[in-house]
């Protein structure tokens, strides 16, 4: 089966994007059963303090729509970062990690309806024989919106800010003290 124009359209503007030199990014076997019509790209970040960023963002695509999407694109964007421990325990955090990408979408001036997600803070504590540090903080989040058109541009522009903002990066030329080039 042939890809549909508006599929191809849109991730083609979302392989156009530029993004930071600090984002890595990896084109993923996209997942096979929530669309006719998928891409998928993982992304990895390391901020100035050395946490750990990693994202996920897929395209789907219904050629027919879906009611609950409102639409035939939907865009579905996963982040994690690692937290050091003094930030964690800001009860204020989730409502924190949904403004990121709020604030991205708008910032890019991305267009799109149906935002819904979630912020998961987690907290794990390593006990006896097993390797890694003794305490690790994540936030996840999970979100995903209708784009309203097949120009996904700025819905690329809105995640790579959305993974840069997570681990703290400053904006783009922008140097924080300590930093060289």
């Amino acid at each position: 089966m042939t890809e549909p124009e508006i599929f191809r359209r849109a991730v083609g503007t979302l392989k156009s994007v530029r993004h930071r030199p600090e984002i890595e990014l990896t084109e993923v076997r996209p997942p096979q059963r929530l669309a006719p019509w998928a891409y998928a790209l993982t992304a990895e970040v390391t901020g100035p303090s050395d946490e750990l960023s990693t994202g996920r963002l897929v395209l789907l695509h219904d050629p027919d729509g879906d009611e609950a999407w409102g639409g035939v694109l939907r865009v579905v964007a996963y982040v994690r970062v690692e937290l050091d421990h003094e930030l964690a325990s800001d009860p204020l955090l989730p409502e924190v990690g949904w403004s990121w990408l709020t604030e991205a979408l708008e910032q890019s001036a991305a267009r799109f309806t149906a935002l819904g997600g979630t912020v998961t803070q987690t907290s794990s504590a390593r006990f006896g024989d097993i390797a890694g540090p003794a305490r690790t903080d994540d936030l996840e989040l999970r979100a995903s919106w209708t784009a309203l058109d097949g120009e996904l541009a700025e819905h690329g522009t809105a995640f790579y800010e959305l993974m840069a903002t997570a681990v703290g990066l400053p904006p783009v030329g922008v140097t924080m003290f300590g930093q060289r080039s």
